[in-house]
């Protein structure tokens, strides 16, 4: 029974040398002196702000992308044993002694380094020469740019490392099927694809050119799956459920996993969650929930309420009156009705309650039971100070004269009825005999008389002249046919009115109430609203210094300063090895031109080169020049301050290139001995020159050596780059 013991236990197992080496060197690039500069450098002013706010557990919406990103630099603090404690305010600031800078830059060095063995793993999958694949490495390894870009808290390292990733994953899962399918490392490899492009859309968003570049690559293989007929149909069937479980369902499961763990993480109210609906900032620790907690759930007849306007931007504002009337005629001659002006006011204040009246009763306070309101029920809302009544006629409003005046009505005894009936339309009801309910009802006023609709005029960007104190102007909406933001509203603060009586009724505005009813959202509700938000947010876009367009990319016009020492001439700068970029020009260049020219020949039944190569050339070119044309083209469509890091992802996928097109013209262009020995000299000394120009530009790459004026000088190699020397 023991007799396997009578022999050794061996192990064996086959190390690539090579892919050692390369990782070791990625690392030494990448995380060498990773601590230099303890300062903040560039975006590090932007991404740590997100740092700390994980750390201390505080809600906040990011515009640029998903939280994955955020959420493994904010881990890298975490391990680091970051408080969250340092303000991020300016570029160069040193950091105090509480902040593990090297911790927090190490995520995104790591994955730096490790694009180095990736781009030497996807040329030998695609079927390339080692030497080819080594020669893709080493390209990657001294690259400047990417060396920079990956130093720092930054997320361009991250995301071109799950690209990278999913390349790589997707290639080993296709030559695996030709062997063996369903195995076990077939699924590996399949699945991880659908997580690696997951992670990727989820780190930034550019991640989605590439991982629907993989998409439609998967689509294109099955197509031909599907033509062939050594497959059944079973088992073609077999094929397609896993690549959609595990290239489609997998990837959108992380995606909302991804939003799970922030909001999760993120529980408490800070300063972001004011562009949120009130439901979601009640669902969140402090803030609005302090306030709203022990409110009553549905609005009833009587209630007193504050009505917020769900577009909440440029800025959230509340249905607001005061005392002060519309002036009897405007600036430009237009008369006005002279009644009380309504607003909607950007602040918290005792003049935007109101109460909900029933047109039937005079009564202004809830009775016993509670008459709840109703989708379709109709009533007048009452200013809870002034006690005057919301009205709306045939009159100009102020700003919008297409539009009617919104007011508190005044009875001055002229032919100038009251006209205050209200329609309450529940615009996400799931019935329509749906109640009325705090925070969660969105809902539109329209008007009984006139059919328009109550609305926050002011979010155009104008807002009252100073009789109006410059509030938002608010206004009833003729054209209702669409539907917009602008028109609904919801109910913020509640509470059940039991004063009659003015005085007392003035003093109950301000008491706290007290029933108990949770408003929590569900997580999908949090999510919608929260990636709705994420794709719709603009923040002002301002021209930045170094910002550049698409155009200046290619041929590396541009350069952006990252850090400057406050007193010697120590410096970094986002600048790429301009041999590896011109040479990536050439290679597209190059490609493109003999793709055209062997697809003219092989029309005319020519064939320059064998079938298999052809196959190699097209299946290489669709990873490579795919990956660059659909990670920089999207960028000449995007309305938004640009930089030169934008261009990593594809300037990566055009470095991938490099060698492919160096291997095809050896193996099918240099026919000759001598030809192929006069070609190898010149790769090794143009290779020479691309590490030359890597330890030329290493001073500014790294932060050090300090270079003096002279040398400064020495590296502007373009008039357009602006390499920082201090005046003697």
């Amino acid at each position: 029974m023991l007799g396997f013991l009578k022999q050794p236990i061996v192990v064996t197992a086959e190390i690539n040398l090579n892919l050692v080496a390369l990782t070791a060197m990625g690392l030494v690039t990448r995380l060498w002196g990773l601590s230099y500069p303890r300062a903040v450098v560039f975006d590090e002013v932007y991404y740590g702000q997100f740092v700390s706010l994980y750390m201390k557990r505080i809600f906040f919406v990011d515009d640029s992308g998903p939280p994955f990103g955020h959420m493994l630099l904010a881990l890298g603090g975490y391990l680091g044993g970051f408080d969250g404690n340092f303000l991020w305010n300016r570029i160069g600031a040193e950091y105090s002694t509480n902040v593990p800078v090297w911790s927090l830059r190490l995520l995104p060095a790591l994955a730096g380094a490790l694009c180095v063995p990736l781009a030497y793993q996807i040329l030998v999958e695609l079927q390339f020469s080692h030497c080819a694949a080594l020669g893709a490495a080493l390209l990657i390894l001294l690259e400047n740019s990417l060396i920079t870009q990956s130093r720092f808290m930054l997320l361009e390292s991250i995301l071109i490392f799950f690209i990278l990733l999913a390349v790589l994953s997707y290639l080993k899962f296709y030559n695996l099927q030709r062997q063996s399918s369903f195995s076990g490392s077939w699924w590996f490899w399949l699945l991880l694809t659908g997580v690696a492009c997951s992670c990727a859309v989820g780190v930034k968003y550019m991640g989605l050119f590439t991982y629907m570049l993989l998409l439609a690559i998967a689509g294109l293989h099955f197509w031909h799956m599907i033509g062939d007929q050594s497959f059944s149909n079973v088992s073609l069937m077999c094929h397609f459920l896993a690549r959609g479980l595990a290239l489609i369902i997998i990837p959108v499961a992380m995606y909302l996993a991804f939003f799970y763990a922030h909001l999760a993480l993120l529980y408490r109210s800070g300063p972001h969650d004011q562009i949120m609906t009130s439901a979601f900032q009640a669902s969140l620790e402090g803030g609005l929930a302090r306030i709203t907690q022990g409110q009553p759930l549905e609005v009833a007849y009587g209630s007193q309420i504050t009505l917020r306007n769900v577009l909440g931007k440029p800025m959230q504002c509340w249905l607001h009156s005061h005392t002060n009337t519309y002036p009897i005629r405007y600036e430009n001659g237009r008369g006005s009705s002279h009644q009380q002006q309504v607003t909607c006011y950007p602040f918290k204040d005792v003049n935007n309650w109101w109460i909900v009246k029933d047109p039937g009763m005079q009564q202004l306070v809830v009775s016993n039971p509670p008459r709840p309101v109703r989708h379709g029920h109709v009533v007048q809302l009452v200013h809870g100070i002034t006690t005057r009544y919301l009205n709306t006629h045939d009159v100009a409003a102020p700003l919008s004269p297409h539009s009617q005046e919104v007011s508190c009505y005044i009875d001055y005894n002229i032919s100038m009825p009251a006209q205050n009936l209200w329609r309450v339309e529940i615009v996400n009801r799931e019935s329509d005999t749906d109640v009325w309910k705090t925070i969660l009802s969105e809902v539109r006023f329209v008007h009984l008389n006139t059919s328009a609709v109550l609305k926050a005029s002011g979010f155009i960007g104008a807002s009252l002249p100073e009789w109006g104190y410059r509030q938002l102007e608010v206004v009833g909406e003729k054209l209702s046919k669409g539907y917009h933001q602008s028109m609904v509203w919801n109910v913020e603060e509640h509470r059940y009115g039991k004063s009659q009586e003015q005085k007392e009724r003035e003093v109950e505005l301000h008491s706290p109430t007290q029933m108990d009813i949770s408003k929590n959202l569900s997580f999908m509700a949090k999510f919608t609203e929260l990636q709705w938000k994420i794709l719709t947010l603009k923040n002002e876009d301002t021209e930045h210094k170094y910002s550049s367009s698409a155009l200046d990319w290619v041929t590396m016009d541009t350069n952006i300063a990252y850090w400057l020492h406050p007193t010697s001439g120590a410096q970094i700068h986002l600048l790429g090895n301009v041999v590896t970029w011109a040479s990536a020009n050439v290679a597209a260049l190059v490609y493109v031109c003999l793709s055209l020219w062997y697809l003219i020949r092989r029309r005319r039944k020519i064939y320059d080169i064998p079938e298999d190569s052809w196959q190699l050339w097209v299946s290489a070119g669709s990873i490579s020049v795919g990956g660059w044309v659909v990670n920089y083209l999207p960028f000449f469509m995007m309305e938004k301050t640009l930089f030169l890091y934008h261009y990593l992802p594809a300037l990566t996928f055009q470095i991938l290139l490099i060698p492919i097109v160096l291997q095809h013209l050896s193996d099918h262009l240099c026919r000759s001995l001598l030809l192929k020995s006069m070609f190898s000299a010149l790769v090794v000394a143009w290779f020479s020159s691309v590490y030359l120009v890597y330890h030329t530009f290493s001073p500014v790459t790294y932060g050090e050596p300090s270079l003096a004026a002279p040398q400064l000088r020495a590296l502007r190699w373009r008039d357009s780059w602006n390499i920082l020397i201090r005046k003697q």
